[in-house]
């Protein structure tokens, strides 16, 4: 890259950046602890859809310390509806291990950011750049598309190749400018004027440098690998009552959506008959016999890779003592008292029916 080209993008975007930066509350403080938490929200979730999880989040935890000791169940409430949970449980097991391992601070270096659970390249170079002002790439989507349309890097590569070509590139600004704020500049850059359909060329800082706006083919990159088609599954929950109260089971820590709180049943194992295979998951995840009723509901939902239904049904216990023999743990919960554990959305959507049936039968 040509000096006078590398001096001049630098200048262009921070000075817009001083000017037209989003007012984002993470961005009011240098605190490794709340740059962190941010960060691991925003990992596949949209800026407005974090701000207000992450201002509770900072209020009930606003120190590493409370973090550590708050028990995981509080910790995923807090995260209810702010999906891939994973983070949650992360960001739970890094605070421990930074308490007892790094005396309450966030590690300074590359390395030990990458060695805390939940924190991978992109994350630690966020941490670094913007807490510690150190010379790092921090490289999101945004980022990837600011830098594909800039160069005109018109060349199909893995997504890691990818990457590790734009953080080449970007290590030459950031060697000489505020890393922080040039990472943050090409983020917020992707986010309100770069961005993937009709970008705002006129408004762009760079429109003048940029190798693809000059061919007219900035809407063509990056080039996306194509998707393959995303499969759906059918999982299941049973309605179990015992005079007032409902059946609940808590999910393994590990696995999708672990440690949340669910109705008992699992994926569906004979498409042909959901109460036959509901059946058999209830009695594998705690050992008891139920009969299974009318279909209440069916809920659609889509994960990154995958879509499900999740089809709840009304069960009668037939006989069993539960157990967790499939599960982390199990309750008989009063309906009223079901909002006060972390589901996931579809499972949110089943409580909410139970609700509104129970106050319809008063």
């Amino acid at each position: 890259m040509q000096k006078q080209i590398k001096t001049e993008i630098s200048k262009k975007l921070l000075t817009w950046y001083d000017r037209h930066q989003r007012d984002l509350p993470w961005r009011h403080s240098v605190d490794p602890y709340r740059i962190w938490v941010s960060e691991i929200m925003l990992q596949q979730t949209q800026v407005d859809t974090v701000i207000p999880y992450y201002n509770r989040f900072i209020k009930k935890f606003p120190r590493v310390e409370r973090l550590a000791r708050a028990p995981l169940d509080e910790v995923l409430k807090l995260w209810e509806n702010l999906g891939y949970y994973s983070r949650a449980r992360y960001l739970h097991a890094a605070a421990i291990k930074i308490v007892q391992d790094y005396n309450s601070c966030l590690p300074g270096t590359y390395e030990g950011l990458l060695s805390l659970p939940g924190i991978g390249p992109y994350t630690a170079g966020a941490i670094l750049s913007m807490a510690f002002n150190k010379p790092i790439p921090a490289v999101d989507g945004n980022v990837i598309r600011v830098i594909s349309r800039l160069f005109c890097l018109n060349k199909p590569l893995p997504v890691v190749a990818l990457k590790k070509k734009i953080q080449t590139i970007i290590i030459e600004w950031l060697l000489h400018t505020r890393p922080g704020h040039f990472n943050q500049a090409l983020m917020d850059l992707g986010a309100g004027i770069c961005v993937p359909v009709n970008p705002d060329c006129r408004k762009c800082p760079l429109n003048g440098i940029c190798k693809a706006r000059k061919r007219n083919i900035q809407d063509q990159l990056p080039i996306k690998a194509k998707r393959a088609d995303i499969p759906h599954k059918d999982f299941m929950a049973g309605i179990i009552r015992k005079k007032d109260c409902v059946l609940l089971v808590k999910r393994p820590a590990k696995g999708l959506l672990g440690g949340l709180w669910k109705f008992p049943g699992n994926e569906s194992e004979d498409k042909d008959s959901l109460p036959a295979s509901l059946k058999r998951s209830i009695h594998q995840e705690l050992g008891i016999s139920v009969t299974v009723g009318q279909k209440l509901m069916s809920v659609d939902h889509r994960y990154t890779h995958f879509q499900v239904t999740l089809h709840a049904f009304q069960c009668n216990r037939l006989k069993g003592r539960p157990r967790a023999l499939g599960c982390a743990e199990w309750l008989w919960v009063p309906p009223d008292r079901l909002p006060e554990f972390a589901f996931s959305k579809a499972d949110r959507q089943v409580m909410r029916f139970i609700l509104t049936d129970d106050q319809g039968a008063d």
